[in-house]
């Protein structure tokens, strides 16, 4: 089948592609034509996953980096740089989640947090500009969440930071490349099915679809898709974007919002209108009584 999306002849970094998203967009991106280093903490799993790649026909290589630590994010990009003498597309899929409530987050957990999932891909990036600049086409995809854009429920508020701050840089990045034709986006995914999802209770599976309006969790190929279209040679004239993966949750939130607007908008009519019918009913009975209409002895009567 002929692709939709240009993808052929360019070298994409994707790291976290061990597993999950991160390995779903690297394997989509093989299959568009892309070489692929699949980069990730766990180096066995990654030369793993680039051996399939290469089976099913494509070029593939699995690199270990551990995010977090700067000189070994250097030395993955370089490594891919090397051995496929080009580098056009990054994809920042690595992240880490807990669910620590607030009182129980420790400084430790905080700082690995952000060091992984918002420093490890700042750095990341920096240390591929280089590449990125000499391409006809660089591309910079980040991989945020749902959580960085309203919070999230009941995932941990270092997640959330984290992932908020994915949007930022996103946009200032994005301005500062833009210039140079190198193009910055970020996509967003809901809950998107994993190994952790899998041994979620009912209850906890149910209550989180009530918030999906399409009645189901997102897969990983779902973000995929949409960064294979970023990654695209299409997307060229598309930068600084957040691309909502999510079955439509910010959607059904706006909706919320909009009914607890409207509800307080009618309160507030109600009062207004039973406001204006007691004002009216003292004037209806000034008039009865003192036969003045507005006169300055109704105005003084009432203080209107």
């Amino acid at each position: 089948m002929e692709n939709l999306f240009t993808l052929s002849g360019r070298v994409a970094f994707v790291t976290g592609a061990g597993q999950g998203i991160g390995n779903a967009t690297a394997k989509m991106l093989s299959r568009g034509g892309m070489k692929v280093a699949l980069v990730d903490i766990n180096e066995a799993q990654a030369v793993e996953e680039a051996e399939k790649i290469c089976a099913e026909g494509g070029e593939a290589i699995g690199v270990a980096c551990s995010i977090s630590d700067e000189k070994s994010i250097e030395a993955a990009v370089a490594r891919t740089a090397e051995h496929f003498g080009q580098l056009d597309v990054v994809v920042n899929c690595a992240g880490i989640m807990n669910s620590v409530a607030i009182p129980d987050i420790t400084r430790e957990d905080w700082d690995r947090t952000l060091a992984v999932n918002l420093s490890g891909s700042f750095f990341v990036i920096q240390k591929a500009l280089p590449w990125l600049e000499k391409s006809a086409c660089g591309r910079i995809i980040n991989i945020s969440s749902n959580a960085g854009r309203m919070g999230g429920y009941e995932v941990c508020q270092s997640y959330t930071a984290s992932k908020g701050g994915i949007i930022s840089i996103t946009f200032g990045i994005a301005r500062q490349l833009a210039p140079k034709g190198i193009t910055v986006n970020a996509v967003c995914p809901g809950t998107t099915e994993s190994k952790m999802t899998a041994f979620w209770d009912g209850e906890t599976k149910e209550k989180l679809l009530g918030r999906i309006p399409m009645g189901r969790l997102g897969k990983p190929e779902d973000t995929a898709a949409a960064v294979c279209y970023l990654a695209s040679e299409e997307a060229g004239f598309v930068t600084g974007v957040i691309h909502d993966v999510n079955g439509g949750m910010n959607m059904a939130r706006e909706n919320k919002n909009q009914e607890r607007m409207g509800d307080n908008e009618k309160t507030e009519r109600q009062s207004y209108h039973s406001d204006r019918f007691r004002k009216g009913h003292r004037k209806r009975d000034c008039q009865r009584f003192c036969g003045r209409g507005r006169s300055g002895h109704h105005r003084g009567h009432h203080g209107r």
